[in-house]
């Protein structure tokens, strides 16, 4: 009888136990097989170690399923792993009608994306366009990474993959993160970021999973060429925001702001005359840029490079990195310039041209450069002399300097005009013999006889080649002897006589013309007149024995 009643009890105990049902249990002993739980009923179920991953300790709570009311020894039979297959189901339905993220870990990649462990030996398939927000190059660089998962289509199965998107996840937490930063910060506040990529205009910072623009201008207030001189990929850092626009959705951040300005206190540490030694940080057509200091340039203009050259192209003197010295020739802080010089430490030779090369001054100098207008000559200590081409010759005529010299050539000059305030010195060759036309008249003044070569003959007269290289004309009315009258056959007969000589009068001679009127007439009237003077004075062995007006005094005597 109490047996019976005891048995009572016992089945009693089950009235409330369904299978499938899940119970908190209480473990009551521990052996190195089974965790025995106390599910409530009188009746304790066994499970298997091998269901913990960490050991539990006696009185450790325990949700476990009823799989059967009694087993063979009288003992309800449950399992921990079931219990937590259901409740992780549950959970799963639950996240994927409210689109709640789940933790899940990618573990291999298969055909079209990736098998996620969802817990509890759910599986779910991430399509590989949905594991990121930017495309996957390299889809095993995602293994073994456990992140959060939105799931669009669940399966309570364990044998079928649920689909899940993790970019959906993404997505959501970068605008939920954009929304709060545009919510939050203001301009001038100091943000973190991770440098993500580069571009030749700078570089992209990821402020968490949105981006903000470094420009190359806001990396250092000094000179900067390549961004990758200042921050590199995957570096955190903090900028100053100096820019958002919520419209747009543009961010310009700062690395440079997050010191001061050195413009700001740049008349503390520089004066006018200051000289510094730096480098050249970069060349164009009109000057070098010097680095005075990091954001602080200043600019030797090409007028300032030299004393003596006349620079076109400063990358034939300097390259940049070059270190020079230079003095500081003014400054505006408004505009942020320097204006710099380097000649300014060098002598100039233009303070001494005017006693080393004085104006009458004759040597030899080499030919720089041609021109059409003439040519440079190199004087020394970098100085160029100009010849020009009508300072060649007195008497012939140039159409280019290349018809006179060549560059290289070494040819005697003679300094002509010195200007040092203009820096300009002019050269001369012509004036080392002097004035032709200057010396022919101290050599033959007025009424003078003197004889030359017949070099030409025109319509108005005669032209005769004269000591000194010049011409003077005979006027066609000046032509043959006094007695004889001018006839174009007179005219014509001179000729055949080219190269011939002829002895003639000076008439004439005007240097700043450079013209010289010449007479045949009178040469002969001259001699004429000579010779009657010698005849009368009884000396005729020394008259011109061709001289036809000799032959006529003889005949009248």
């Amino acid at each position: 009888m109490e047996n019976e009643t005891q048995m009572t009890q016992y089945l009693k105990s089950f009235a409330g136990i369904e299978d499938g049902q899940i119970v908190t249990g209480t473990v009551v002993q521990l052996n190195n097989e089974y965790v025995l739980v106390d599910v409530g009923y009188k009746s304790e179920g066994r499970i298997p170690v091998s269901e913990f991953i960490e050991l539990p300790q006696i009185g450790d709570k325990v949700n476990v399923t009823i799989i059967k009311k009694e087993g063979a020894g009288g003992q309800v039979i449950v399992s921990k792993k079931r219990a937590e297959a259901k409740e992780k189901a549950e959970t799963l339905k639950k996240a994927a009608e409210d689109k709640t993220p789940v933790l899940g870990k990618f573990t291999k990649v298969i055909k079209g994306g990736y098998e996620v462990d969802l817990g509890a030996d759910y599986k779910g398939f991430c399509p590989l366009s949905k594991a990121d927000v930017f495309r996957v190059e390299d889809p095993e660089s995602l293994i073994g990474k456990t992140d959060y998962f939105i799931i669009d289509k669940f399966h309570g199965s364990s044998k079928m993959k649920s689909v899940v998107s993790r970019k959906e996840y993404l997505e959501k937490k970068i605008q939920e993160n954009k929304d709060k930063f545009f919510q939050t910060v203001q301009i001038g506040d100091v943000v973190e970021g991770e440098v993500k990529s580069f571009t030749s205009f700078g570089a992209f910072i990821d402020l968490g999973g949105f981006d903000g623009l470094l420009h190359i201008n806001d990396m250092s207030w000094g000179h900067v060429t390549r961004p990758k001189d200042y921050v590199k990929k995957g570096q955190v850092i903090q900028l100053r925001l100096i820019n958002i626009d919520p419209e747009t959705q543009k961010i310009n951040l700062s690395l440079k702001h997050m010191e001061a300005d050195p413009w700001t206190t740049f008349e503390q540490r520089y004066q006018v005359g200051d000289v510094i030694t730096k480098p050249i940080t970069k060349i164009t057509a009109f000057g070098v840029f010097i680095e005075i200091e990091p954001g602080i340039e200043g600019l030797a203009h090409v007028s300032e490079l030299s004393w003596t050259k006349k620079v076109t192209n400063p990358k034939e003197l300097y390259n940049i990195g070059d270190v020079v010295s230079a003095q500081i020739l003014g400054y505006d802080l408004d505009k942020k310039r320097v204006s710099l010089g380097i000649k300014q430490l060098l002598p100039n030779p233009w303070d001494t041209v005017a006693e080393e090369f004085p104006v009458g001054k004759v040597f030899q100098g080499k030919v720089a450069k041609l021109t059409n207008a003439g040519a440079y000559i190199e004087l020394g200590n970098g100085i160029d002399g100009f010849l020009h081409i009508e300072d060649v010759a007195w008497n012939r005529k140039f159409n280019h300097m290349n018809q006179f010299c060549k560059a290289g050539d070494v040819i005697e000059v003679k300094v002509k005009n010195v200007d040092p305030e203009n820096r300009r010195v002019r050269l001369t060759i012509k004036d080392i013999s002097g004035n032709p036309w200057d010396n022919f008249r101290k050599s033959y003044p007025r009424n003078t006889n003197v004889t030359g070569t017949i070099s030409s003959v025109t319509d108005f007269g005669v032209f005769v080649k004269l000591p000194g290289d010049i011409e003077g004309l005979v006027s066609k009315f000046n032509l043959g002897s006094p007695d004889e009258d001018y006839s174009d056959s007179l005219l014509e007969s001179y000729k055949a006589r080219i190269g011939e000589p002829l002895t003639v009068t000076v008439l004439d001679v005007n240097p700043q013309t450079q013209k010289i009127n010449l007479s045949e007439k009178e040469s002969i009237r001259k001699k004429q007149a000579s010779d009657y003077a010698q005849y009368m004075e009884g000396k005729e062995e020394d008259i011109d024995t061709y001289n036809p007006f000799a032959e006529i005094l003889k005949d009248k005597n």
